[in-house]
């Protein structure tokens, strides 16, 4: 019976995936929580902090247009799914924040890997995150939250 399980669960994650429009496809993986790299929040006061669900999604993309502006990081963002990182992103947070959400893209180190990131992409990115929270309302407070729990995945994500 394991062992027909253990198929199963294989198949699943070989199973071709069901795309949102405009998506690109990846190599399979396992789907998990655990890939957002950081356990959530207890409750959900970040969550509501952040305007849920809507609040997040326009923190987001002020955050991939902010960076795509940016001269430090945009050749970064170049020929990236950003159709998949926006929704991704979304998924992260909101899961990270004390969300309803689950978290479906890939874990930290996989979705990063070849990249060449430095540290001073991840900050500037940081930077691009704290604005775009400013301009959606959060409170000082509970963006250092958010941070604290997104800045130990610089050592994952930062390669070089």
């Amino acid at each position: 019976m394991t062992s027909l399980l253990a198929l199963l669960a294989a198949a699943v994650v070989a199973a071709p995936q069901t795309l949102p429009p405009g998506e690109q496809p990846v190599d399979p993986y396992v789907v998990s929580d655990a890939n957002a790299g950081a356990t959530p929040m207890a409750n959900d006061a970040l969550y509501r902090a952040l305007h849920d669900q809507a609040g997040i999604t326009r923190i987001v993309d002020q955050l991939i247009a902010a960076s795509q502006a940016d001269p430090r990081i945009s050749d970064i963002f170049k020929g990236q799914d950003l159709v998949r990182l926006r929704r991704t992103l979304v998924e992260q947070i909101c899961y990270i924040s004390g969300g309803p959400c689950h978290y479906t893209g890939r874990d930290m180190k996989t979705a990063h890997k070849d990249m060449g990131l430095q540290t001073r992409d991840f900050n500037a990115l940081v930077e691009n995150l704290q604005t775009a929270m400013d301009k959606e309302g959060v409170p000082f407070a509970m963006q250092n939250r958010l941070l604290a729990k997104l800045a130990p995945m610089q050592r994952t994500t930062v390669t070089r």
